[in-house]
């Protein structure tokens, strides 16, 4: 993996690139308090800076310290989030901040066993506050890191397997700067996200490409050696937004699937795609339209989602009714509330759309 020479020529070319070169500009960047770097890298997980950036602003604003946003109602909190997706990450970011403002009386944990304790905190996330707000010696490991230790020690280890995550993070520690580790893995992420990109890399800039081997074997488009995902599921969903007298019928999903804890509209999920002149022939819609008299105002687009491993496509079908229908689970609500209320991109993008 590199001999002690190349290692010490890539920390110190590392350092000195950031100390020099560096010049990406993030409101995160030096902060020592342990809440905003922890809110920070929770809302950076899955999602790129330029989007977490406006939600990381909004988030420090409308709750400057972690018992806050303890004391915040989990719907305004969800409300906050919307957009961002993966809400399992806002599910623990309340379930931890709670946590610590009632177990710990407000005071994040301090060592990097017992960040990496914390709901919804893996141990990237752990050496990053760890690094960062305590000068802890954890490097981070993240997609930038495997990428620049890959290509600079030609390692064609598949970054996704545990031998590689195992064999990445122990080279990884053996270069970090002891002194100065949130320095350091602030700069070995910039340096990932600036030169060494994962398309079109700056390699004739490279201040440490004298010693990279793939820049020396032409092989810095293969590598990091990544496992191809498997084939994201789709599925198919049809949404009857039912509106009597300013009301609309809405539900909170519940269920251990996406979107938990979100709202939504009545919905039909189909096995295949079902065009909306079939669906109104369909079994479902003559039986909750019975004995009433529904009249299909608008038929909207098609919308397409794409989560981590599935797609949802579907459309709105708006719908008044002389009377309100009772499905179990739903209840109406005025359409007045519709905006505090926390919906799934899927259906705010719909209601942005329709205004």
């Amino acid at each position: 993996m590199g001999d002690k020479a190349s290692k010490t020529h890539f920390t110190r070319n590392l350092l000195h690139w950031n100390s020099k070169d560096n010049d990406r500009k993030m409101p995160w960047k030096g902060e020592k308090n342990p809440y905003r770097i922890w809110l920070s890298e929770i809302i950076l997980q899955q999602t790129r800076v330029e989007q977490g950036l406006e939600y990381y602003n909004r988030f420090i604003k409308t709750y400057p310290t972690i018992s806050k946003l303890a004391a915040a109602p989990e719907e305004k909190v969800f409300k906050l989030w919307e957009g961002l997706g993966y809400y399992s990450r806002c599910r623990n970011l309340i379930a931890t901040a709670r946590y610590i403002a009632t177990e710990r009386k407000g005071i994040f944990p301090g060592t990097y066993e017992d960040i990496l304790a914390l709901k919804g905190v893996g141990p990237y996330t752990a050496a990053a506050i760890a690094s960062f707000a305590f000068n802890l010696p954890h490097a981070v490991v993240d997609g930038n890191v495997f990428r620049v230790l890959a290509r600079y020690f030609g390692i064609a280890t598949d970054t996704m397997s545990s031998a590689g995550k195992k064999r990445f993070t122990s080279l990884a520690n053996e270069l970090l700067d002891k002194t100065s580790p949130g320095v350091y893995n602030q700069a070995i992420m910039d340096f990932g996200a600036m030169v060494c990109k994962p398309q079109s890399p700056l390699c004739s800039a490279c201040p440490l490409r004298k010693k990279c081997v793939a820049f020396r074997d032409k092989k810095v488009e293969s590598l990091p050696v990544k496992t191809k995902q498997l084939a994201k599921k789709k599925r198919w969903f049809c949404y009857l937004v039912i509106e009597q007298n300013n009301k609309v019928l809405v539900r909170k999903r519940t269920a251990k699937d996406i979107w938990q804890n979100l709202h939504e509209f009545v919905l039909v999920e189909t096995p295949r795609r079902m065009p909306p002149e079939k669906f109104l022939q369909a079994r479902f819609y003559k039986q909750i339209s019975s004995g009433n008299q529904f009249r299909v105002q608008s038929i909207s687009g098609t919308y397409i989602q794409q989560l981590s491993h599935q797609t949802i496509e579907g459309y709105f079908l708006y719908i008044r009714a002389n009377k309100m229908p009772v499905i179990e689970g739903f209840e109406p609500v005025p359409v007045s509330r519709l905006p505090r209320l926390a919906f799934p991109r899927f259906i705010s993008r719909y209601l942005a759309e329709k205004g």
